[in-house]
């Protein structure tokens, strides 16, 4: 009976170790290893790659709320320079005349993608080497779940080589459900109060979520008289605020539109993926609570753990989290390339 105890105590621990080696690490991404909680033993990839909304900040914040009070083991890449610096002031076009001297984007560890249970995006207009492109559309078309936040849904500048039936696939109108067509509400001078919808206030995503607010301004998706494509199903719309404090009232100008939805995507070899996006995701709109859940939330049903969602789980801070603003004046907002690590 000893001896028996004795060989399930090592398998146990050889089990532990085989997953502790399957979670990537490395100097140009962070790594965060689950600690108890429903998520353990799945493996999320957070991939930061935008120029404006410091996803630089944000994407490692939410990675410790998931790796710390969830159980997720999380990797969180970043677009790096040649430096291999963490460089959100890195240009998306090349000047008229430089065309030549354009540099494209790079985003180590991708090849991560393969192991993942689950990819949050949160790129903007990115210019990718054709093998990078090729990693993420393996993965797209893995029939994996997607999380898009924010300019995911204009997270490259060109079509990616993902063609299905012949007809080219884009990442945010098709599989995403929706791409950036403007701003609705007031670039940078308006806020967003998130209200939930009434008649899917029972979806398990939507457990325990409330007060959503953030400093940015509402995207819309579709024109004017539309509405969100067939298949989609909106959970939480935004409504444009009279201002940039919590609590302004609504621009009775403006109609809310939906800024977090859920859908599914069929991939070429019929495959089906959970997928949402939320438009709602700066830095600092991160800083709502509720938008934290309402994120969380939807990792765990994005990998089918939606019986797990508990409206009272944590969703504080792992260590300080002080986000820089909005923007593209890099000098005046701090906002400076940085080696991963000095985001962990």
């Amino acid at each position: 009976m000893k001896m028996l105890l004795i060989l399930g105590l090592f398998a146990v621990m050889a089990a532990v170790n085989v997953s502790a080696q399957t979670i990537p690490e490395g100097p140009s991404w962070l790594t965060y290893r689950g600690k108890s909680g429903p998520g353990k033993g799945k493996h999320i990839v957070l991939i930061s790659a935008d120029q404006e909304y410091r996803s630089e900040q944000s994407m490692p914040m939410l990675a410790k709320v998931l790796a710390s009070h969830h159980g997720f083991d999380c990797t969180v890449l970043f677009g790096v320079n040649e430096k291999g610096q963490v460089d959100p002031t890195m240009p998306v076009y090349p000047k008229k005349g430089e065309e030549a001297n354009f540099k494209p984007h790079n985003i180590p560890g991708l090849e991560h993608l393969n192991n993942a249970d689950l990819v949050i995006f949160f790129t903007r207009l990115l210019t990718l080497p054709t093998e990078q492109q090729k990693q993420i559309v393996r993965y797209v078309d893995s029939g994996k779940p997607i999380i898009g936040l924010r300019t995911a849904n204009h997270g490259f500048r060109n079509a990616l080589p993902y063609k299905i039936d012949g007809k080219q696939v884009h990442f945010g109108k098709h599989v995403l459900g929706g791409s950036f067509m403007g701003h609705h509400g007031n670039w940078h001078r308006d806020s967003t109060r998130g209200d939930v919808v009434e008649t899917m206030k029972d979806h398990p995503i939507l457990r325990g979520v409330n007060d959503i607010w953030g400093p940015s301004d509402v995207y819309r998706t579709y024109k004017e008289g539309g509405r969100l494509p067939e298949g989609c199903t909106a959970l939480v719309y935004g409504q444009p605020l009279l201002g940039r404090e919590h609590g302004d009232k609504s621009n009775p100008k403006k109609e809310p539109l939906p800024i977090a939805w859920i859908k599914t995507w069929q991939t070429s070899g019929g495959h089906t993926s959970r997928v949402f996006q939320s438009t709602m995701a700066s830095a600092r709109d991160f800083e709502s609570a509720g938008l934290r859940r309402l994120v969380v939330n939807a990792s765990y049903w994005c990998v089918g753990l939606e019986d797990e969602i508990s409206a009272t789980s944590c969703v504080d801070y792992v260590g300080q989290y002080k986000p820089l603003a909005s923007g593209f004046d890099y000098e005046k907002l701090g906002v400076i390339p940085k080696m991963p690590k000095a985001y962990e």
